[in-house]
């Protein structure tokens, strides 16, 4: 019996999906649930799973074509053994997989060569032997490899008993030293973006030429935060079956400082503010497809615990590809970390159609001036990103002062001043 196998059902807004690769390929024996096929839209991988044991018969549809919801991709065999794989039929539709741009071999380099090679000419090598309408083929090069120097092509007009006798130029103390030959695997691969790595560059455009962003900063003793981690970690871990990450501290005191300046929590639509009287938190994560925003619902009402929980299980699921594009929409506040990379300092830019972002940085070891004494503390330089069309720099200023105050006195989060 022949099943048809078809694009599942897109997520909502999605049109369309790119089909980006198969894990089987034609006369292969497939079980039930096993992936046949990965189907990436804007935001997130779908896998295409087998419904029933059997062989596939027949692939349709080629990798890094665009389907659309319920296209046939291919054709799955019910119940055929594995043995059937060389009686299969080709699909005449079926074509090759599809492949990355082949290498393109760089130019060694131009104009005649010398020696009876195909070694590259210096410039001033070239113009003595175009001056002097002169076979580089005739001339026996010393240079590396039979390179031709200019010494080379001085030596033989000299040489020449019809030619008077050609000096180097004055200004010349030795002879120009031959070019350096290419070296090593020069060659370049022209590779299609992902759907995911396309759909991130047009949002990054868009947060550039549809907001006006500027960027503030101010730096972090986390003493006490690293102090608290060092006491409870293990406790907490065993306890609570996740890890204490700084993440939690950062997130919980981002819902502090946007509870006191809402407008950093507000979005803009046409010339309307939109107000959240709620706080959803986008943590950035990095994939191997490209960087994705899962979001932490009611962010204020979840405990350390339950937002390192929630996190390390969205950031699995993001980097299999396997989290829903409902995780991954929706958020009001964005909080990124390349720190985790080692950066110390940048700028970071809005998530639309949000208005502000949080950048956590490094953290390393300064001397700061401490109660008149000179001590050695970790320090974290922290960004504020925002757009300037709705927020001013006194609340972006005032937000970030109190991350800080919220992340150096850590007491002040679970008290609540």
């Amino acid at each position: 019996m022949s099943i048809e196998i078809k694009v599942p059902q897109l997520p909502e807004s999605i049109q369309d999906a790119t089909l980006v690769s198969w894990h089987k390929q034609l006369g292969d024996a497939v079980k039930r649930d096993e992936n046949l096929v990965d189907i990436e839209t804007d935001k997130v991988v779908l896998e295409c799973p087998a419904p029933v044991d059997g062989v596939l018969q027949e692939i349709r549809i080629k990798g890094g074509t665009t389907v659309t919801a319920g296209q046939v991709i291919a054709i799955l065999e019910e119940g055929r053994a594995a043995a059937a794989k060389a009686a299969v039929k080709p699909a005449t539709a079926e074509s090759p997989p599809l492949k990355a741009a082949t290498a393109i071999a760089a130019d060694a380099g131009s104009g005649p060569a010398g020696g009876g090679t195909d070694m590259p000419l210096s410039p001033s090598v070239r113009r003595l032997l175009e001056e002097n309408r002169l076979d580089p083929a005739g001339i026996r090069g010393s240079g590396r490899d039979g390179r031709l120097t200019k010494g080379d092509v001085l030596d033989h007009l000299n040489k020449d008993g019809d030619r008077a006798p050609v000096a180097a130029p004055a200004v010349a103390m030795t002879a120009a030293p031959a070019a350096r030959p290419p070296s090593g695997n020069r060659g370049e691969r022209r590779v299609p973006m992902t759907r995911m790595r396309a759909r991130i560059a047009e949002r990054l455009t868009e947060s550039q030429t549809s907001t006006v962003m500027l960027t503030s900063f101010n730096e972090v003793d986390l003493s006490r935060v690293m102090e608290l981690r060092s006491r409870y970690k293990d406790r907490f871990e065993k306890q609570q079956g996740a890890k204490l990450g700084f993440m939690s501290f950062f997130v919980k005191a981002v819902v502090e400082a946007l509870k006191k300046y809402p407008v950093v929590n507000a979005s803009v639509e046409g010339t309307d503010i939109i107000y959240h009287d709620y706080w959803d938190i986008s943590v950035a994560v990095s994939t191997p497809r490209g960087l994705v925003t899962p979001v932490l619902r009611d962010a204020d009402q979840m405990g350390f615990a339950e937002i390192e929980k929630t996190l390390a299980d969205m950031a699995a699921r993001a980097r299999d590809g396997k989290i829903s594009m409902q995780e991954l929409t929706g958020g009001t506040f964005t909080i990124t970390n390349g720190g985790v990379f080692g950066s110390l300092f940048s700028t970071p830019i809005i998530n639309p159609p949000q208005s502000a972002i949080l950048g956590m940085h490094a953290i390393k070891e300064r001397p700061m001036a401490v109660d008149g004494q000179v001590l050695i503390r970790p320090m974290m330089y922290i960004a504020i990103t925002y757009d300037h069309r709705i927020i001013d720099g006194r609340e972006a200023v005032q937000f970030l002062v109190t991350v800080k105050e919220c992340l150096e006195d850590p007491a002040r989060m679970l008290l609540g001043v």
